[in-house]
């Protein structure tokens, strides 16, 4: 038998050893609470409150006591003040501006860090996006941030962007869909390093990297290749000092693993690969030996406070959510679209074609039930795939070709040419050159419209919708069904953050209470959702 510190005497409440005194004494998170044994029996139990008395002066015994735990501290310190944010929460960046300027600033109104859905805009609507949340939040110093996403097909806009965020003060973006840094991404990282009076290096610009592959995480966690820098500087994009400086730093001091999500994703399960991503900072680090310690925090199927507990009892340093948000008020999506979401279980997502890799065969996730997008882009992609034109296509598949697409080929080719003609003209003189990328913009089109109809709400479409999903939007509706938060027109974005969060603190309480011995109910697992303030 355990030893024990002494005896503890009830001053108003009696210690809790039956299920439901247990249950309910585990809800005060922010209080102690005393791990208490009873003598006669042995049996372990909970308390609050009393005094420590004698060992023999009492028939209870006190073995312990757990601190208070507080949604604050369920992540790492550092990050929170890095930032200067106060929950270790994080919503990501959903593309085509469905993370709107409003739910940005609502998520930095509650204490937390969200970013601006800049991937999939155009350079002015991204330009329109900052200024409307620097507008909101003048005067006020709340943390925020804007998406970076990897462009291969846009490779001048992502650059602009890139600047564009360096001249807007952009403090932080979080880079995604990267394969390979880009000249965008370092220059933006690097763009202002400088050193404090005491000679340690400080950030401009923080880069937090959404990355679901190794190869992928140890570019961010490494310095960035010299060659890169080097053609930075003789472009004048960065000076000799930053590129001096560069050598020492990371392109990312923070990492975000992201597992099984909506959008882009390699569907990893997260437990695996986060204790990949861990074990790989800490070789580079000491590799490097860099001057900042790089933060790992999770991303993907988190949406009940169960799998946010679960995040940081594996050490996330912060947990990011994306599909869930998409559901809330102030997300982008029309309400049908939101609807829709609102609806799913864990299994009513697919992987379908990107429409940004369209031609590289890459795949996102994306939300099945109540849509034929998932089936009609796969579909789309295989024809691409087997023919050598857009000719060839038609000759085999021209009506359900049309079905798919709602117009004719020829007017959506129109239309396809009047929006690069517009946005990138070179991407027209190559596809004059080439057949099969002309294919491959006409199919396209269809993926990027699709996006679009579900932002817009387009009612004749609704088949069609294109909407980024992962599991996590099914566990999130099975949680929240029957409480004040199971209806999209109820969901608010801070509501849903502080609730996760919460409920993750109780569970965690829980789980402390069971790893001391005590005989904790299943019931004290479960947190229902309910109204919160700050």
């Amino acid at each position: 038998m355990s030893p024990s510190v002494g005896g503890w005497r009830a001053s108003t409440a009696p210690a809790a050893f039956a299920p439901q005194d247990i249950a309910h004494i585990l809800q005060y998170v922010r209080h102690p609470v005393h791990v208490v044994r009873e003598d006669a029996t042995g049996q372990l139990g909970l308390a609050m409150g009393g005094e420590l008395v004698g060992a023999g002066a009492s028939d209870v015994s006190l073995m312990g006591t757990l601190p208070p735990i507080y949604p604050e501290w369920l992540g790492d310190r550092e990050f929170c003040e890095s930032h200067g944010i106060r929950f270790p929460y994080v919503t990501g960046a959903m593309a085509n501006g469905i993370a709107t300027p409003a739910l940005v600033v609502a998520v930095a109104e509650a204490g937390m860090l969200g970013f601006f859905g800049a991937g999939g805009l155009s350079y002015a609507a991204v330009e329109r996006g900052l200024a409307d949340i620097q507008a909101r939040l003048a005067g006020r110093a709340l943390a925020w941030g804007a998406n970076l996403i990897h462009s291969p097909n846009e490779v001048a806009l992502e650059g602009r962007v890139a600047e564009l965020f360096i001249e807007r003060g952009v403090r932080v973006v979080e880079a995604s869909a990267f394969m390979k840094l880009t000249p965008a991404v370092v220059h933006y990282a690097l763009s202002g390093l400088s050193t404090d009076p005491a000679g340690a290096i400080v950030r401009n610009n923080h880069v937090m990297a959404k990355i679901s592959r190794p190869e992928v995480a140890r570019m961010f966690m490494e310095p960035a290749p010299a060659a890169l820098v080097s053609a930075l500087v003789a472009s004048g994009k960065l000076t000799e000092r930053e590129a001096e400086l560069a050598r020492h730093v990371p392109v990312a001091e923070d990492i975000t693993v992201e597992a099984d999500s909506g959008g882009h994703t390699d569907n990893r399960p997260l437990p695996a690969l986060f204790s990949e991503i861990v074990l790989l900072r800490d070789k580079l680090a000491q590799q490097h030996g860099l001057a900042c310690r790089i933060r790992v925090g999770a991303a993907g199927g988190l949406g009940t406070p169960q799998s946010v507990a679960g995040a940081f009892a594996m050490g996330a340093a912060y947990v990011l959510t994306g599909s869930i948000n998409q559901a809330c008020i102030e997300s982008g999506l029309s309400p049908h679209a939101r609807g829709m979401l609102a609806k799913a279980g864990v299994a009513d997502v697919m992987m379908a074609p990107a429409s940004d890799m369209f031609e590289m065969g890459v795949n996102l996730q994306v939300l099945k039930r109540g849509a034929m997008f998932g089936p009609r882009a796969r579909k789309l992609y295989e024809w691409y795939a087997a023919n050598p034109n857009l000719g060839a296509v038609v000759d085999k598949h021209g009506a359900e070709l049309e079905k798919i697409l709602g117009k004719s080929v020829g007017e959506v080719w129109a239309e396809t040419h009047q929006y690069w003609e517009q946005r990138d003209p070179e991407v027209l003189e190559l596809a004059t050159r080439d057949s099969k990328y002309q294919m491959g913009l006409v199919f396209r089109w269809y993926l990027g419209k699709s996006s679009r109809w579900a932002i817009d709400g387009q009612p004749d479409r609704v088949l069609d919708y294109q909407i980024w999903c992962g599991p996590s939007m099914g566990a999130f509706n099975s949680w929240v069904a029957g409480s004040y938060l199971e209806h999209a027109e109820d969901r608010k974005v801070d509501q849903v953050a502080l609730n996760l969060l919460e409920g993750a603190t109780h569970i965690s309480r829980a789980h402390q209470a069971r790893k001391c011995g005590v005989p904790v109910p299943a019931d004290a697992f479960n947190y229902i959702p309910r109204p919160l303030s700050l």
